[in-house]
């Protein structure tokens, strides 16, 4: 049998603690880059738990951020998000964060609520970018 090679190319970004579960934080087919699911852990792979909602928010989008330049992209980049959030009542949080990191004309983007992994994370985030031409 014929070992075949994946349709993508797996990065490691610095600064991002390596994942636990089998997944890969950034993946990269031709000129698309497909970020997974960031949530509010820091470097040493320490979740952000007694933290406030813009406090995990803000980490996670700086993970995110920290994985796109990993793909040679910047927020600028990134053409769909996808928002998941335990409390639905952070949502205005959400935006205001949000806004911090992306400028008009936004992204297209889904927010819903969802149960997170740890209990006490009240956000992930994951997202889809184009590089650009070289």
């Amino acid at each position: 049998m014929t070992e075949r090679k994946p349709a993508f190319t797996p990065i490691a970004p610095a600064g991002v603690a390596p994942p636990v579960p089998p997944y890969t934080h950034v993946v990269v087919s031709g000129d698309l880059v497909a970020i997974s699911g960031q949530m509010p852990i820091d470097a040493e792979g320490r979740f952000l738990s007694a933290e406030s909602f813009e406090a995990q928010a803000h980490q996670t989008f700086r993970n995110m951020k920290l994985c796109l330049e990993a793909a040679g992209c910047t927020f600028a980049d990134v053409f769909k998000v996808n928002g998941y959030l335990t409390d639905l009542a952070n949502i205005d949080v959400y935006n205001a964060v949000f806004k911090t990191y992306f400028e008009a004309p936004y992204p297209a983007r889904t927010t819903v609520g969802a149960a997170l992994i740890g209990g006490t994370t009240l956000v992930e985030v994951d997202a889809l970018a184009r590089r650009p031409a070289s």
